[in-house]
């Protein structure tokens, strides 16, 4: 575990936990943890036939599209063109044979409904790139599961998430998708820390260039939530509780 505990002069904890870092920044405030909605699909099979499981897929799939071409554009305003295109690529995937392939025998076979099919699609290549070797695409398992996520969103009609709290703070999470980087509210978002991720994955690239300090790979504790913690993206560590010395430095 990338953990470590130091004293204060007044005898106090302060915890040190080691990370990746993504950007050579720092962010001081409170720590909140980002939990996304877990969709719990209680319909497994369907009553309608394939034919019309898959009508509804691609109603869910254009509205994604339409969803990630705004998301484009939004993303072309505070990244620029050449990481905006990330959501292209999204675009891209939405489309791929291989994706739309495996849904359409999923639905054919074994009488589940479209938010099923896709979401057991997308966990299926998803465990594909996490397999491979190349650390570019293995990142590439994170792009899998947002567009898969975000179809199965709009088969059972959720709404996109925001942060949960007001004031500015260092979010702290499982992981993030391109989408979530992109769409969370700058002026609350003082830098993000996550237990999963890479430094290849597009979450990674785009908090880069959104000058967004960051750290992955990270040993979280629930217990952080709500304390003071600066995070080190210079030396790759977070400091829980830090001294008043520290926070001077």
């Amino acid at each position: 575990m990338k953990q470590r505990a130091f004293l204060r002069k007044g005898g106090g904890p302060v915890r040190v936990a080691m990370g990746d870092s993504i950007l050579g920044g720092v962010a001081i405030g409170p720590l909140r943890f980002y939990r996304r909605r877990k969709n719990t699909l209680a319909e497994v099979s369907s009553d309608l036939t394939a034919a019309e499981e898959w009508d509804r897929f691609e109603q869910a799939r254009e509205k994604s599209l339409e969803q990630l071409s705004a998301l484009y554009e939004k993303a072309l305003e505070q990244v620029g063109e050449t990481d905006a295109a990330i959501f292209e690529i999204h675009q891209v995937m939405l489309g791929d044979e291989n994706y739309l392939d495996s849904v359409r025998s999923i639905l054919e076979t074994q009488g589940v409904t479209a938010e099923r099919a896709a979401a057991v699609t997308g966990d299926n290549l998803a465990a594909v790139f996490a397999d491979m070797d190349d650390s570019y695409m293995k990142a590439r398992s994170a792009d899998v599961q947002d567009i898969s996520r975000r179809v199965v969103n709009n088969l059972i009609g959720a709404g996109e998430e925001d942060l949960p709290w007001e004031e500015p703070s260092i979010l702290v999470a499982e992981d993030l998708t391109p989408s979530e980087t992109v769409r969370m509210d700058r002026s609350r978002l003082l830098g993000f820390i996550t237990h999963h991720g890479s430094a290849h994955s597009h979450a990674a690239i785009l908090a880069r260039t959104m000058n967004i300090p960051a750290l992955v790979g990270v040993e979280v504790d629930e217990r952080w939530e709500g304390h003071l913690a600066v995070l080190d993206g210079h030396n790759g560590c977070v400091y829980v509780d830090p001294a008043p010395e520290l926070l001077e430095a």
